[in-house]
């Protein structure tokens, strides 16, 4: 009798010890809402900050694309001009301008006034064979 005693009671602090460790699965839930929640919170805060394309200057990486398009050596050559038409950013309008000595290559559409997002470098401009002279390519981005 003692012994049987002994084994039950041993049976019940047992189940007593896996009864305290076992989370309910109301608390479960709820912890995994708070963090669902709260994830979600961050990536709307985190979306509102980030700026559209239409915030956003694109000038300059399109300078830079329409750049390798048409340096060949580190010398740009007119000719290769209207192959920069196939940089400019989806849903925008392009307008790329090469100048150097008194010669003015123009491609794209007239800009229009309120056109702002403008960028231009200065770059060796290749005006016959052998002949290289100083310029600037200048590019703008309008909708």
């Amino acid at each position: 009798m003692l012994s049987s005693w002994t084994r039950d009671g041993a049976t019940r602090t047992g189940e007593r010890r896996r009864a305290r460790a076992q989370t309910s699965p109301v608390a479960a839930l709820a912890a995994l809402f708070a963090v669902c929640a709260g994830l979600s919170l961050y990536v709307t805060v985190l979306g509102g900050s980030i700026p559209l394309l239409e915030d956003r200057a694109v000038a300059d990486p399109t300078l830079d694309r329409v750049h390798d398009v048409i340096d060949d050596g580190g010398v740009v050559d007119a000719e290769r001009l209207p192959d920069a038409m196939t940089r400019g950013p989806d849903g925008r309008r392009l307008n790329v301008t090469l100048t150097a000595s008194d010669d003015v290559w123009t491609v794209g559409p007239a800009v229009p006034q309120e056109a702002t997002d403008r960028a231009s470098r200065l770059v060796s401009v290749r005006l016959s064979p052998g002949q290289v002279e100083p310029g600037r390519l200048t590019v703008v981005v309008w909708s």
